[in-house]
């Protein structure tokens, strides 16, 4: 009953977001650019965090784009129970990518997420470098109506002991330009928080080829359970996310706006357009929701709206005025962390 009773508040709370008429479809000022690639305001879903059925709980219409689950060549099923656990303040998860194939999401799935009209944003995984490869090669095959790939690379590299593939700068550069060399469609490529300078490793995605870079995934954690003196999560580690990262990310998002000129799309702790502004000034043109959805799976709408008041409140004609707009104190004068003027 408390469940029934929970679900139909939820239905109850996002109501007025259709009752309305609709937003952002025009000129608003809310718009981005990554490269080529325009969208009519920052806001999108952090891959794994969305799917097409969200569209009886918000009108995904007005969302910046839409960004698909991480896809393999082949059909995954993902790790093993429990993948979800809260934390204070966030979520740990150990989802595993499960991933229907390239055939399947080319039927299936892409036609799902093109009926919003917005862009669509097809994020891509590898667990060897020739993988990455090859899901491009018969995704272009396909001749899918793709409007840009996220190139993930916080998967676990087979070929080099399980490390993820973006914690070296050289394996990055060779994923992206294999990549580049072939497709046209733009390239976002998403980087891990674990490594030593994000600046290096964007740079090498720019060197490559890359339209922009996503900052950042998640960062690694456990949670413990003291009764069975076990890991809560099946497969033991799992990514933390949600508000308790938002510094975290925020920095990382300044370090490598602040180390390429290519655009930077936002992404931790993301729940208010407060907090889009904020991810705005540190240097990125775009941000991604991802666990606020969780909890109130419309919010990225709600955020979609408050941004429109915000920047007016905030007297700026368009919202990528804000873009790179952080002052620093005295108190607060960190350099980015860039250790090489390029990869190698």
């Amino acid at each position: 009953m408390a469940d029934a009773l929970s679900d139909a508040a939820v239905l109850d709370d996002r109501d007025h977001l259709f009752d309305t008429k609709p937003h952002c479809l025009a000129d608003n000022g809310l718009q981005a650019r990554l490269g080529e690639l325009t969208l009519r305001n920052p806001v999108m879903p952090a891959s794994g965090c969305f799917g097409p059925e969200l569209s009886a709980l918000m009108p995904v219409g007005e969302l910046g784009a839409v960004v698909t689950k991480t896809l393999f060549a082949e059909r995954r099923s993902g790790n093993p129970a429990h993948r979800l656990t809260e934390t204070a303040h966030g979520m740990l998860n150990s989802v595993g990518i499960p991933s229907p194939g390239t055939a399947a999401f080319a039927g299936q799935v892409l036609p799902a997420y093109r009926q919003f009209g917005v862009p669509v944003v097809a994020s891509i995984g590898g667990l060897t470098v020739d993988e990455y490869w090859q899901v491009t090669e018969e995704l272009a095959a396909a001749d899918l109506a793709i409007d840009a790939y996220e190139v993930n690379v916080s998967c676990p590299n087979l070929e080099h002991g399980g490390l993820a593939i973006g914690t070296e700068a050289a394996t990055v550069e060779r994923v992206v330009a294999g990549i580049a060399a072939r497709t046209r469609v733009p390239l976002i490529v998403k980087l891990t928080p674990s490594v030593t300078s994000i600046g290096d490793i964007a740079r090498a995605a720019e060197y490559a080829g890359a339209t922009a870079v996503t900052v950042c995934n998640t960062f690694p954690g456990i949670a413990v359970d003291i009764g069975t003196r076990t890991t809560v999560l099946g497969n033991g580690v799992g990514g933390l996310s949600g508000p308790a990262v938002k510094p975290l990310a925020l920095r990382l998002v300044w370090q490598a706006a602040t180390a390429v000129d290519i655009p930077v799309v936002g992404c931790g702790g993301i729940t208010t357009a407060t907090d889009v502004v904020e991810f705005l000034l540190a240097g990125a043109s775009a941000v991604q929701v991802g666990t606020a959805t969780f909890t109130r799976p419309y919010t990225m709408v709600e955020i979609v709206r408050g941004l429109e008041k915000l920047r007016a409140e905030l007297g700026v004609t368009h919202l990528a005025e804000l873009v790179g707009g952080l002052r620093h104190t005295e108190t607060s004068r960190e350099k980015p962390c860039v250790t090489s003027t390029k990869p190698h």
